[in-house]
């Protein structure tokens, strides 16, 4: 009756016979030598239960790094588990604050590192299989010789403001208050956006100072939106930017004013409409050796724009080297005064010359208005208003005298960091 022990043979042992007997075929030997053992091992390995395994626990920054910007990516990831605890503290015990994704595999700060700190990470994490593992490491941001700010403005340095409204030729003027070694690096960080797009560049004016226009006039209507992204970013020689700086601006009408020196006639134009032609006095030319320097009474051609204005501006001489007590000296109080260059050029009112306008040049550079067209022109204009000067003698007007849109746009884009060098 030995059937019936045949039908109770358990699955394990049929396999085993069932491997036996192709172990046989294929090795082509007699009964079941060598190949059956290592058949039943490998079934009883399948069938056994997986042994527990921790997580697989991945840390960053790695143990014991140093000189790291504060922007380094930090993290804590975990496959095969969650992570059940992270913790990050400075050295002088101060906790950065931080979040555990929602599956539980990543942990992230939520707020930045600082510069000139020891930080250490205490990370715990449970694998699936219920075995925990933990890890603790150690890395240090740098400490830099020195920091800047950077200071988003326009030309004359005056902040941006998002609540009003400025003119179709408006400069951005990222300064910087340490010189730059690496400008390039800094550039990279200047990101300005406008909607619509429109292209534009950096111009750097010296080693703190760089200035952003676009190709063409900005469209009325256009939001222009910049960021210096500074902070954490080596700027050559041990020099890191302090802080993040933003700021959003919208262009308002379209106006521009053509300052003629033939006609000696200021055209003003809003949206491309003649909307008011003031006559002028302008520089009366030429230079003069005073007190050992040289001054030039020219009003320079080329492209301005408005920087700022003033109900009443005290115009001292002395301020720019001039002598009040010498023959070509002043101090006066000048009303409606609207400056559209860095080293003082105003339109603005001045009775005494009400005579010359339209046909004579007397004043030092300014362009003299009478009392109803000064006040009128200070009403109207706006930050970044353009203002053309043309046919006037003496030197052209420089970029650092306001007058990046005399620049060409070759020279302009020459004149970035970015721009390959011959």
């Amino acid at each position: 009756m030995s059937l019936p022990r045949r039908v109770r043979t358990t699955g394990l042992v049929a396999a085993v016979l069932l491997l036996g007997i192709l172990g046989s075929d294929v090795a082509g030997l007699p009964g079941c030598v060598g190949g059956c053992k290592t058949a039943t091992a490998s079934a009883a390995a399948e069938l056994a239960p997986a042994a527990p395994t921790p997580p697989v626990l991945g840390v960053a920054p790695a143990n014991g790094a140093a000189e790291l910007s504060p922007l380094t990516r930090v993290t804590a990831a975990v496959l095969d588990g969650t992570l059940t605890n992270v913790t990050l503290q400075d050295d002088y015990g101060n906790a950065v604050a931080g979040a555990i994704s929602p599956d539980g595999r990543l942990w992230q700060p939520t707020e930045p590192l600082k510069y000139g700190r020891s930080y250490t990470m205490q990370v715990a994490s449970r694998g699936t299989s219920g075995i925990p593992l933990a890890r603790t490491t150690s890395f240090a941001t740098a400490t830099p010789n020195n920091v800047t700010a950077v200071y988003l403005e326009t030309p004359g340095g005056l902040p941006i403001h998002e609540d009003r409204r400025y003119g179709i030729g408006t400069i951005i003027a990222a300064r910087f208050d340490a010189p730059i070694a690496d400008k390039a690096a800094a550039e990279r960080q200047l990101v300005v956006r406008t909607n619509p797009p429109m292209q534009g560049s950096w111009y750097w004016l010296d080693d703190a100072t760089a200035h952003w226009r676009p190709e063409k006039y900005y469209a009325p209507g256009t939001t222009v939106t910049v960021a210096a992204n500074i902070f954490g970013v080596r700027l050559g020689d041990g020099l890191y930017g302090q802080e993040n700086e933003k700021a959003t601006l919208r262009i308002g009408a379209a106006h521009i004013s053509i300052a003629d020196d033939i006609t000696k006639t200021v055209n003003v134009f809003d949206n491309g409409k003649l909307v008011r032609s003031m006559p002028t006095s302008m520089g009366r030319g030429g230079t003069e050796t005073i007190a050992g320097r040289t001054f030039s009474f020219w009003t320079p051609p080329g492209v301005y724009t408005v920087i700022d204005k003033a109900d009443v501006v005290t115009m001292d001489s002395s301020t720019y080297g001039l002598p009040v007590s010498s023959s070509m000296g002043y101090k006066l109080k000048i009303p409606h005064a609207t400056r559209i260059s860095t080293d003082g050029i105003y339109l603005h009112q001045l009775n005494e010359t009400v005579w010359a306008q339209g046909n004579t040049n007397t004043s030092h550079g300014c362009l003299n208005l009478n009392g109803e067209n000064a006040a009128w022109f200070f009403r109207f204009s706006q930050p970044g208003d353009v203002v053309e000067v043309r046919h006037t003698g003496g030197p052209s007007l420089q970029p650092w005298q306001n007058g990046d849109w005399t620049v060409p746009w070759d020279k302009w884009l020459e004149g970035s960091a970015l721009t390959p060098k011959p």
